[in-house]
């Protein structure tokens, strides 16, 4: 699966579940990069190099992408954590 796989598959999740869409958005937004507004494209996206690093320390592979149901399993788990 590619990360745009991914990102597709939880947007369709999202149309049926609109409370994990919520969420979802929550969880974006805290991995956002540091000053991601002064540098192109001014979106608020993970740092790429974080984000590899994560996978490596869940998955053990540096380009591993998750299932949407990992996913959406994180997201319920960091919605009742905070």
């Amino acid at each position: 699966m590619t990360w745009e796989r991914l990102s597709l598959a939880l947007a369709l999740r999202s149309v049926v579940h609109p409370v994990l869409g919520v969420d979802l958005l929550r969880v974006a937004w805290r991995f956002r990069s540091r000053d991601w507004y002064r540098r192109a494209p001014f979106l608020p996206l993970p740092d790429p190099t974080y984000l590899r690093w994560r996978m490596y320390t869940a998955y053990g592979d540096f380009d591993a992408v998750p299932t949407p149901a990992e996913v959406e399993r994180y997201v319920k788990w960091a919605r009742t954590s905070t």
